[in-house]
């Protein structure tokens, strides 16, 4: 485990304890998971960046020909 130190604003201090306080978990604990959830959702985006790069509309394009145009079974909703 590492040490960090961070320079908050009092205002956001207070706030970030509070809502801590909120969620029944410490400050350490609240930005500890704060980090991870936006770190997830950058490394999601870039894996997506990556993803829509490979594509090809024409690929995708002749995928979607192949799905058979009709309306759906009334079972079926």
């Amino acid at each position: 485990m590492s040490t960090l130190v961070v320079r908050l604003p009092e205002s956001l201090h207070k706030n970030l304890q509070s809502i801590a306080d909120r969620e029944g978990v410490s400050i350490d604990q609240f930005i500890s998971t704060s980090v991870a959830e936006k770190m997830s959702a950058l490394m999601t985006q870039d894996y997506l960046k990556e993803r829509a790069a490979r594509g090809s509309r024409e690929q995708y394009l002749a995928v979607l020909a192949k799905v058979p145009d009709a309306e759906p079974d009334e079972n079926d909703k």
